[in-house]
């Protein structure tokens, strides 16, 4: 989804001539799976920040492409809004002290970023959903100007047959809201966590990224308000999974999911999926030789599961595979997404080291009815838990996992001072003060009016105390 296209429409050949590549592609994954020819080198992280940038009154300031010209960083990409922004970090081989150094390169590349949107009489903000954002904002008056973004929300409403986009989604308060645009897709900002593994592991590890999936976006919330309303911890799922949904078009599951059950196997068993259940969304055709699996790498990236395997290419040019962990949000502060990040690495390392295939007994069911109830109510959810039956995610969290991640993170070559990183998530399990914790406090504080939390919350941000540490 990162390459820019030529054009914004397409012609019934040009699905022909995409299924065709995708399904050539796709045979030679298979020989390369079974050849090997995928590293088996070590483990390696990665990051995705999307952000959002807003004036001084908090609104969303449409002026991504002046605040990239001026800054000049190819880390810093387009998102699909004029008010949105994508933040990369470089790979880092995991071990030692890779934390401290991601956290070190993104507080540089986050104070860059913030230097410029200020000369540019605007603010950067961290946040899952931005509790100021308005229905008019989400237009496509404010996509960003790329052929790739224009060309989506025309194959979306193609599919859809002119139907507009419906959002229903039920928490403290109800919001139906209906788009003829995919622009609601931006009003979703997440956290993304990359982990690049040796081949023959990538399995287990995205077994046990979905089976981590509840518990994890339990102790993570911050996205809790959309349009004054109060719904969801994680309202950016239900909202993701609504705005860019096509029903009738598939064979199997939604294109926004968390998948058809766990890897029997290899990743290879998704592609197969994607090439079987999911036709073609964006069918751009390139020149490149089959092993480059271009169009297996684009059709993969318009299907958006909330853990998610991606094939890339070392500088070497060795096909390496990565899981990409969608599900957490930006914000509040590096700090607590730096803090995600260890907890994610120590359960899914705890995980695959119980054996197995990496889900530590978790039935597939259970891990989706974890992720759902985890989205809904936070660290208050009831999850299931083999040895434990149903329990909340704060109770799972503190007397089980959290220890089990202490125990785990070291065996990634990380220093057991990056421990520390986990008492972060502790003390905001033991106080249930998640970021979205403490905009639901705040909203009602401010008696729903939105600006002075948008205030309180960016003043707290630039400060960069964990989210539990902030007052009310």
């Amino acid at each position: 989804m990162g390459d820019e296209i030529a054009t914004t429409g397409f012609h019934a050949e040009d699905f022909s001539l995409f299924a065709r590549r995708l399904a050539e592609e796709t045979e030679f994954a298979r020989a390369m799976f079974a050849d090997r020819r995928f590293s088996r080198a070590g483990f390696s992280l990665g990051f995705e920040i999307e952000a959002w940038i807003v004036d001084h009154n908090f609104f969303p300031a449409p002026i991504n492409q002046r605040l990239l010209e001026a800054l000049g960083n190819p880390l810093v990409v387009p998102e699909l809004s004029r008010f949105n922004v994508e933040l990369n970090s470089e790979p880092l081989a995991l071990g030692a002290d890779a934390l401290d150094r991601a956290e070190e390169a993104l507080s540089r590349l986050w104070s860059q970023c913030n230097a410029v949107a200020h000369g540019l009489g605007a603010n950067m903000v961290m946040i899952g959903t931005l509790p100021t954002i308005r229905d008019e904002d989400l237009t496509l008056a404010n996509i960003s100007p790329l052929n790739r973004y224009y060309a989506l929300n025309k194959e979306v409403l193609r599919r859809r047959r002119g139907r507009p986009l419906r959002v229903d989604i039920e928490g403290r308060d109800h919001l139906v809201c209906e788009h003829r645009d995919v622009m609601l897709e931006a009003a979703t900002t997440s956290f993304q966590i990359h982990l690049q593994v040796p081949a023959d592991l990538a399995a287990v590890y995205y077994n046990a990224s979905v089976a981590a999936s509840g518990p994890l976006l339990a102790a993570c919330g911050n996205s809790p308000l959309l349009f004054g309303r109060r719904l969801w911890e994680e309202t950016r799922i239900p909202l993701f999974e609504q705005a860019v949904d096509l029903p009738g078009v598939h064979i199997g599951p939604r294109r926004v999911s968390m998948g058809t059950g766990y890897l029997e196997r290899s990743c290879l068993e998704i592609f197969e999926e994607n090439l079987r259940d999911h036709p073609p969304l964006l069918p751009i055709s390139f020149e490149d030789a089959p092993e480059s699996l271009h169009h297996l790498r684009l059709h993969n990236g318009t299907i958006w599961r909330w853990n998610r395997p991606l094939v890339g290419f070392d500088a070497d040019g060795a096909p390496h595979l990565r899981i990409e962990q969608r599900i957490l949000p930006a914000g509040p502060t590096i700090a607590d997404m730096m803090a995600n990040t260890a907890l994610y690495l120590g359960l899914i390392r705890h995980l695959v080291d119980l054996g197995g295939n990496g889900a530590g007994g978790l039935a597939f069911a259970d891990a989706v009815t974890n992720f759902y109830a985890a989205a809904r109510e936070g660290l208050a959810a009831e999850l299931i838990w083999p040895g434990e039956g149903k329990i909340t995610a704060e109770r799972l969290l503190t007397e089980r996992l959290l220890p089990a991640a202490r125990s785990a993170l070291p065996r990634f070559g990380l220093d057991r001072s990056q421990n520390r990183r986990l008492d972060v998530v502790e003390a905001r399990a033991r106080s249930g003060r998640t970021g979205a914790a403490w905009q639901r406090e705040a909203f009602a504080a401010h008696g729903g009016n939105v600006l002075p939390l948008m205030a309180d919350y960016c003043e707290r941000q630039r400060a960069g105390a964990p989210a539990h540490e902030w007052d009310p």
